[in-house]
């Protein structure tokens, strides 16, 4: 697995002019194939009367699955530099789509190639990125009584506590980098004398 990717915080949408043509890169997160096509299909249907609606998605942490179109521009001019642009960036989990309204002047394949792959860059910087690295989950088991403390201590520790659970005892699911793993059980013993339990779960991408 990979150790982290990047993908865009939300959605949005980054316009420039090239020529009087007019690009508009639309992106998105995309946490399934089915939702890229599913954003694709929304842009195309919000400018029926584009030129070109060309689209770009990279879906899964290893870049499993990469999809592009020129949708009528000339092959390899407009999808693929999109495509291109987004793995350079190391981007997953993340749609494109460029539509261009013409503005009657030609770019040639090199002017098309930088303008698709070029809208996607900006439209990048422009909308910003979010790092998600890999962890393990991992669950601590702790009595009522030492929780609301252990709690705080996990917070100002910089520790990401995702979920609380109040049972006979209180269930506090957390994140942890591989590397901690070994660190944090005798930060947790200490933080408990030694009350708590402490059990490792599957991995996950979160937040950097």
């Amino acid at each position: 697995m990979q150790d982290e990717y990047r993908t865009v915080a939300h959605e949005g949408v980054h316009e420039i002019e090239i020529n009087r043509s007019r690009f508009l890169c639309a992106l998105a997160p995309a946490a399934t194939e089915q939702e890229a096509q599913d954003f694709v299909a929304r842009i195309r249907k919000e400018h029926p009367t584009a030129s070109h609606n060309c689209f770009a998605y990279v879906i899964g942490a290893d870049a499993a699955v990469q999809k592009a179109s020129d949708d009528g521009e000339p092959g390899g001019t407009a999808g693929v530099p999109m495509l291109q642009m987004l793995m350079r960036r190391d981007m997953r989990y993340v749609a494109a789509v460029v539509t261009r309204y013409y503005g009657g002047v030609k770019l040639g394949a090199g002017g098309l190639i930088r303008a698709y792959g070029g809208a996607v860059g900006e439209a990048l910087d422009t909308l910003g990125t979010v790092t998600r690295r890999r962890f393990r989950l991992a669950t601590v088991t702790v009595d009522h009584q030492r929780a609301g403390k252990l709690q705080n201590d996990l917070r100002s520790a910089g520790r990401e506590v995702r979920d609380v659970r109040y049972g006979e005892a209180v269930t506090i699911e957390i994140g942890l980098p591989d590397a901690d793993v070994d660190a944090f059980r005798g930060w947790l013993a200490d933080a408990t004398a030694g009350s708590a339990g402490f059990e490792l779960g599957g991995e996950a991408y979160g937040d950097a």
